[in-house]
């Protein structure tokens, strides 16, 4: 089982991002499914990856592993070195608002707050002061298109810009690794074609590591690498086919 004690140890390691023998499972209806049996994975600071392939395989929960919203049942995960699930609860959420952006399909706005406020949220939970949070919300806003919509209730916006928001939300801390599940999936091809190009361009900008679980291989194929998961274990993509 995974350590989940307070202390965390520094190890010397060659990549961002070291994870080996990541497992997890489940239960249902008293049978154990094993959805991740085994995975490795490296990644470089900077470096984009698409984790492709069939519904149900294990992609999303990989990325929610990877983003510490869950546990593994085994396995390493070094973050520059440290064991971060030797966290506790309270101490891999810092790290986790600290560390990580996350884009999700469904966008998980307050619809009944405004644009800017929608985005102060990861700055306001770290502890920033209003102005300070208010500050950093409005420039990547900005930067991502938004500069006229500071002020709309995110209800009264369209699609595309409410992921925009997402993802100046998920941006405001500047996170080492921003994380992006689905991120064009309920997006016209136009919303869809900006939202792509946002992430690279913001990926490059910001010096970020981008991790994209899709089905869209457009967006996929802009990715430095693309992996899949076969038999619980991550694979290069590119010898197995899927079908939506």
């Amino acid at each position: 089982m995974v350590n989940s004690g307070n202390n965390s140890k520094k190890i010397v390691a060659d990549h961002f991002v070291s994870i080996r023998g990541l497992c997890k499972s489940f239960e249902n209806s008293g049978v154990r499914i094993d959805i991740l049996n085994g995975v490795n994975l490296d990644l470089n600071a900077g470096e984009t990856l698409a984790i492709v392939g069939a519904s149900g395989i294990g992609k999303s929960t990989l990325l929610h592993i990877l983003g510490t919203l869950d546990r593994p049942d085994s396995g390493t995960y070094l973050f520059r070195g440290e064991d971060i699930f030797v966290f506790d609860n309270d101490r891999l959420a810092q790290f986790r608002n600290e560390s990580f952006g996350f884009v999700f399909q469904f966008h998980y706005l307050l619809p009944e707050f405004s644009a800017l406020e929608n985005t102060m949220m990861p700055a306001l939970i770290k502890g920033l002061s209003k102005q300070k949070a208010g500050d950093a919300a409005e420039a990547i806003l900005v930067r991502v298109g938004l500069k006229d919509r500071l002020y709309f209730r995110v209800g009264k916006l369209s699609g595309g810009e409410q992921q925009r928001v997402a993802l100046a939300r998920a941006l405001v801390l500047n996170p080492a690794i921003l994380l992006a599940d689905e991120p064009s999936g309920n997006l016209d091809k136009k919303s869809s074609e900006l939202v792509h190009d946002l992430l690279l361009e913001l990926n490059k900008e910001f010096c970020m590591t981008l991790v994209v679980v899709t089905h869209n291989m457009e967006l996929a194929s802009y990715m430095s690498r693309s992996m899949t998961i076969v038999d619980g274990q991550l694979v290069k993509f590119g010898a197995y086919e899927f079908k939506d």
